[in-house]
Parts: structure tokens; sequence; C-alpha cells
């Protein structure tokens, strides 16, 4: 069964981190290009991260450049979001994706999807 299963989210003050990390069953992650998105309330969807399946590329968001690291770990078959100097504009549920392209553009291009995990940053 393809599973994507995030964990790391949780309560944190401004100016804080947090790792999530999203682990994969059912299929080897190394195979596919690897993107976080979130979802705030009220708001749409946004993409914050991309990695690609073959070379490494990755690219960021605006929103989150210089502050989130996203990286992969395929002899964990986990995928990780780094997040740093976080504020609240950054509290929404974050979800990790996996795409068959070797650099997905849009979140219609990704096939599975974690279940996503909250990510909370107040005082």
């Amino acid at each position: 069964q393809v599973q994507l299963v995030e964990s790391g989210g949780g309560l944190v003050q401004p100016g804080g981190s947090l790792r999530l990390s999203c682990a994969a069953s059912g299929f080897t992650l190394d195979d596919y290009a690897i993107g976080w998105f979130r979802q705030a309330p009220g708001k749409e969807r946004e993409g914050i991260s991309c990695i690609s399946s073959s070379d490494g590329y990755t690219n960021y968001a605006d929103s989150v450049k210089g502050r989130f690291t996203i990286s992969r770990d395929n002899a964990k078959n986990t995928m990780y979001l780094q997040m740093s100097s976080l504020n609240a504009e950054d509290t929404a549920v974050y979800y990790c994706a996996a795409s068959y392209q070797l650099l997905p553009r849009n979140a219609d291009q990704y096939a599975y999807w974690g279940q996503g995990t909250q990510v909370t940053v107040s005082s």
C-alpha cells in the first residue's frame, strides 16, 4: 500500500524551528520528485518547496526562501522539511507529496500525498 506519513508538527514560538518528516512506504521515494505544500485556514494550498528526482535540484517559494530547507534520506525512504525563523504566517497544515515528474510545476503533477501535519506558530 502506497503511503506518505508526516510527523513533527506542533506548536512553536515565533522565531523557533521545527523539522517535519515524511516517511514513504509501498514505493521507493528515490524514484520520485518530492515536495512540501501548506494550507492555512481560508487560504489556497501553497507549494513551498520541491526537490527533483534526478539531480537534487531544489526550489523554494519566496515566502520560505532562506528559512526552510527540503531534503531526503533515500536510505530511510524519508523526506524532511527543516523550518527556522518561524512566524505566525507559517501557521498551516503541511503536506508532503511525491511526483513521477522530474521537477513538477504544480500540485496536479503529484501522485501521492500525506495526510498533513499541523504547524502552529504562536507565543
